[in-house]
């Protein structure tokens, strides 16, 4: 019940304006005021026990404890490497951005581009601290984490080799923002190991809260120039790269001084005169400060000398150390990707500004219920979390060229905390999603998932690209007016994850989660179904019922594994006690701790009306159904279960083997029937629109406590 307290009191604050950047969450409940109240009333500088300056701060392999990349390291506070520590010096440029011994570019690349626009910068790092005014040796940042701002408290002890910075460090040497930016980076993924590798859209959005794009750059739109212009314009973050086809290609150099698989930094695009015709240029950075493109347009090379001179002077200031200018068609051929980060989610596709609507669920991944894979696993597909859109409002502008008005979508699917699992050898799951339109005659259907038939009967209308080990894929898409069903997934079934998945539209759309509703309508058997002249059945009661005509919990299990053990059309190895006890606990109607003769003739007829559903399912006859198609024994049972439900049912009752057999199969049911019967007796109404369970507390209190304190919500 303490998850569903947790979860509850989380959505209030909410409401209430927490995990906005005015208002960020306190990260382990660190909270930097007070925190550093304390350590200027007691005189000690703050340490911080959550991060602490040790071995397992640095890394788990590479970085791990007693690694040789670990020897000699000395963690030191800014005030032990210079006599004169400054946060920041002359304000925080991108010039601040030095890499260090830690393969984290992709993260230098979004510091770089975030320093260029000031207001967004002091979000991430607030300008209330300082080595002088209130030093206390503790510092804070903020950033973005699926839906939510954090704020990250840390000490300033920073990990230091022959009394140099070892990792992120600035070009002045009193100068720290940037490494303890880093540091606070590597406190919320775990470690600074865990840095290591990485999308320049991972950063910028963790420093901005935006939604990015992914541009192939060998099949780029035909108005990617302008795409780029307005972006930067905006104060959208931008990244680039070189693909490599192995390992050995990481960080190799071209003959024109591009460095593959690296992470670069867009920070400018201008257009000049050059022999009486226009030339596109960008300009790029490299986090390392140094190895810049040697080509066409590069430092001191010849175009220049064709341009206007004053031109010239003004384009060769703008570019600082390891910022260089290239032409817009070299960068074509060089580079393979280019990521935007929507920073205001203006529209970068039309000149008139405006702004987009989010709506954003959260979701889960669980190998057996919900991790469904990818359509090329159809009889696993259709478990995966399905959302509902209803695009009714079409662009005010529409793209020329369309034969049709349409919706514009943002969609973005985002892995949750993987960098913090890499520790325990979880990297990147392959993700991507299918939106599918919904037929007028489904359009009301809400309450459970749309089944195999359906998606083995339609196509997408859109989907991401392709299925990517990136922690978020995403795409814009144009869309007709309509109702339609996002599927977002693994690329391979039964990898357990959490996810986020963001919808932005031009104009307000109605979105929700297929199958959150709650319902139970189990089948009822009446005593008089079967004919009490019954043989079989009356001695067979009369065989294991003692000498009060009851039957308990140990009579029980001899009574039906005697009767089971007799059958040759599956593979059963008897109930256990405990589902013997939970089946009378259900049907002990005077509180006897046994069974009388109708109340064990109704037990009797449900197990009957179980194994029909469990045989239906056991196709093969091997004596277990996979945890996936519980969710179709479950509705053929009468049942309407969440996912969170469904994830539960899986956890509990599923084998390593991911297969239920028919004793837990019909503990299962009896305990769904235990709980509805408890919320029926209480005179409440299960349905949806009705008070409801909530998902939450019905996986936890359902399937884990027999009696649980139940609670609803209107």
């Amino acid at each position: 019940m303490a998850a569903l307290a947790a979860g509850l009191s989380k959505q209030r604050a909410a409401a209430e304006g927490l995990g906005s950047n005015q208002n960020a969450v306190k990260y382990l409940g660190q909270d930097f005021e007070t925190l550093r109240k304390q350590c200027l009333n007691s005189g000690v500088l703050f340490k911080d026990p959550e991060f602490p300056a040790c071995p397992s701060a640095l890394g788990y392999r590479d970085l791990g404890p007693g690694s040789p990349q670990t020897q000699g390291i000395v963690w030191k506070r800014p005030t032990e490497l210079c006599p004169n520590p400054q946060f920041i010096v002359g304000g925080a440029t991108r010039t601040d951005i030095r890499q260090g011994d830690l393969g984290d570019c992709w993260l230098l690349a979004a510091i770089a581009s975030l320093t260029l626009s000031e207001k967004l910068l002091y979000r991430v790092v607030p300008r209330d601290q300082s080595f002088q005014k209130n030093y206390a040796g503790i510092f804070h940042f903020q950033f973005w984490q699926y839906g939510e701002w954090v704020e990250v408290v840390i000490d300033d002890r920073l990990p230091t080799k022959n009394g140099q910075l070892l990792f992120l460090h600035s070009e002045e040497g009193n100068e720290f923002w940037s490494a303890l930016l880093e540091k606070a980076y590597a406190k919320l993924n775990g470690s600074y190991e865990a840095l290591t590798g990485g999308s320049t859209i991972e950063g910028f959005e963790d420093f901005t809260g935006g939604i990015s794009e992914f541009y192939d750059l060998r099949k780029p739109p035909g108005n990617l120039y302008n795409i780029i212009r307005k972006a930067l314009c905006a104060g959208s973050l931008l990244g680039c790269s070189i693909d490599v086809s192995s390992a050995a290609e990481a960080e190799a150099t071209t003959r024109q001084k591009l460095v593959k698989g690296h992470a670069y930094s867009v920070t400018g695009v201008e257009e000049v005169d050059f022999h009486g015709r226009p030339e596109k240029l960008i300009r790029l950075r490299n986090p390392w400060g140094e190895v810049e493109w040697s080509g066409a347009w590069s430092d001191n090379a010849p175009e220049w000398n064709s341009i206007d001179p004053q031109k010239k002077e003004e384009l060769d200031k703008r570019a600082e150390d390891g910022e260089f200018w290239m032409s817009f068609l070299d960068f074509l051929k060089q580079f393979s990707r280019l990521e935007i980060c929507n920073l205001s989610l203006d529209s970068l596709s039309t000149e008139e500004v405006h702004k987009w609507n989010l709506v954003l669920f959260n979701g889960r991944w669980t190998r057996g219920s919900t991790a469904g894979g990818c359509q090329n696993y159809p009889a696993t597909y259709w478990t995966n979390p399905q959302f509902k859109i209803h695009l009714d409002k079409v662009d005010e502008d529409q793209e020329e060229g369309t034969s049709e008005p349409c919706c514009t979508v943002l969609l973005g699917l985002m892995q949750k905390n993987r960098r913090r699992q890499k520790r325990i050898g979880q990297g990147m799951l392959s993700i991507g999603y299918a939106i599918y339109q919904i037929p007028k005659e489904l359009e009301s259907h809400t309450d459970a998932h749309l089944g195999q038939d359906f998606f083995l009967g339609h196509q997408p209308s859109a989907r991401s690209s392709t299925y990517m080990n990136l922690r978020e894929v995403s795409s814009r898409i144009r869309l007709p007016p309509g109702q339609y069903l996002v599927v977002p997934s693994t690329f391979e079934p039964f990898k357990d994850g959490d996810f986020c998945l963001r919808v932005f539209s031009e104009k307000k759309a109605k979105a929700l989660e297929i199958g959150d509703a709650v319902a139970g309508n189990p089948h009822e058997p009446q005593p008089c179904e079967v004919d009490r002249e019954d043989g079989h059945f009356w001695s067979l009661f009369e065989e294991f019922a003692g000498k009060d005509s009851e039957i308990s919990a140990n009579q029980l299990k001899r009574a039906l594994n005697g009767v089971f053990s007799k059958r040759t059309d599956m593979k059963f190895d008897g109930f256990n006690i405990n589902t013997c006890r939970e089946m009378i606990s259900l049907l002990d109607s005077d509180g006897t701790g046994s069974l009388g003769p109708m109340e064990f003739k109704t037990l009797w007829l449900k197990i009957h009306k179980y194994l029909e559903i469990y045989q239906e399912l056991d196709h093969n006859h091997v004596g277990t159904i996979d945890a996936h198609e519980m969710r179709t024994a479950l509705t053929k049972a009468g049942f309407t279960l969440n996912n969170q439900v469904q994830q539960a049912i899986a956890l509990r009752y599923a084998c390593s083997r991911l297969g239920v057999d028919f004793d837990g199969f019909v503990a299962c049911m009896i305990r769904l029937e235990t709980l509805f019967m408890a919320v029926l007796c209480a005179g409440l109404t299960w349905c949806f629109g009705h008070q409801q369970l909530t998902a939450s507390c019905l996986s936890l209190c359902n399937l884990m406590n027999m009696y649980p304190q139940v609670v609803f919500t209107d």
